[in-house]
């Protein structure tokens, strides 16, 4: 049990480590000498410090911040961009040193309580893998339904704009002052790119990249089709919100149809561990010789520990199934 104590008060100590590390934010000195190193490749003529340049250009060329759907990247590039997604400023250094810390700390506090070294590595790899990128998910999802849900009213403002006179760019500039949350924060972006010389088509596409919204990517290829052929873009971008909202009405059809199917699942998956606990609560002694602890405080039945797993991963297969029987794509 000391060896159990020591290696806990390690873990505990890494985490409170890695959470220091992962909030601190960027220090001020290696800040300040990124400045001047910048300063310096703008600003000097030296040949030697323009050959330094390009080759800082080629190299972030080749691991840019946004990426079109052919492109081949890495996974830390995917865990990036997953990462921009959820419109919080993470860096992907944050994200691992908390995941790590996660994984560290339930490991720790399931071997305390007497289980196998290697049954709280393997719980404790399987939290810090899984729960950071459930997290993740969950935030990418709420931030595009939040933008999905306000877009439409969006591309009405634009159509309003464009009906009264204003050229695009200044409609751009008027929903991103006027609407808010992640539409407003999206459109933001794409007239700050606009102001430094970039061109309107690339800002909007690499939005479009990087939020991977069908809608967005409509309204993409809208205004791209609109400066090729011409046309009235404010009747076109009017059916085109149209669409979007009739789209929205449809998906919220489907989940009052599946809203059934998708209540029987969570039922499923959830009655083995709510039997579990009530059993557990009302008649523990039921359960002796399967989840009691000796005098060694380890288990004492490890073919229960077996069987759980099992049945938590066959139960997780079939939650899965059933999950992507009630999901349709529009």
């Amino acid at each position: 049990m000391n060896m159990q104590m020591m290696i806990v008060v390690i873990g505990m100590i890494l985490c409170l480590a890695l959470l220091v590390l992962a909030f601190a934010g960027p220090s001020s000195a290696k800040a300040s000498m990124r400045r001047m190193g910048a300063l310096k490749l703008r600003h000097s003529d030296s040949d030697n410090v323009r050959v330094e340049a390009q080759m800082k250009k080629a190299i972030a060329s080749r691991r840019p911040m946004v990426y079109t759907q052919g492109q081949d990247i890495s996974r830390a590039d995917r865990l990036r961009l997953r990462i921009a997604q959820t419109g919080k400023q993470w860096t992907l250094q944050q994200y691992l040193y908390a995941s790590l810390a996660l994984g560290v700390v339930v490991a720790g506090l399931i071997i305390v309580k007497g289980a196998p070294v290697a049954l709280g590595a393997a719980v404790g790899l399987l939290m810090a893998l899984g729960v950071p990128h459930m997290v993740i998910g969950f935030l990418i999802n709420k931030r595009l339904n939040n933008f999905t849900s306000s877009f439409p009213d969006a591309i009405e403002l634009l159509v309003r704009g464009l009906k009264s006179g204003l050229p695009v760019g200044e409609t751009l500039m008027v929903v991103a002052k006027e609407i808010p949350g992640p539409v407003g924060e999206e459109f933001k972006l794409v007239t700050e790119k606009i102001k430094i010389g970039k061109p309107m088509e690339d800002a909007l596409q690499e939005t479009a990249d990087r939020l991977g919204t069908p809608e967005f990517q409509f309204f993409v290829i809208t205004l791209a089709i609109q400066r090729e052929t011409g046309g009235n873009l404010a009747e076109t971008l009017a059916n085109l919100a149209d669409v979007l909202r009739k789209r929205a009405q449809m998906k919220l059809k489907i989940r009052a149809m599946s809203s059934e199917s998708k209540a029987s699942a969570y039922i499923v998956g959830s009655l083995p561990f709510f039997v579990f606990g009530m059993v557990w609560t009302v008649n523990p002694e039921y359960l002796y010789g399967f989840v009691t602890f000796d005098e060694a405080d380890k288990f004492f039945e490890p073919r229960l520990l077996i069987a759980g797993l099992i049945g938590m991963v066959w139960m997780g297969i079939g939650v899965g199934i059933m999950a992507k029987m009630v999901s349709f794509e529009i």
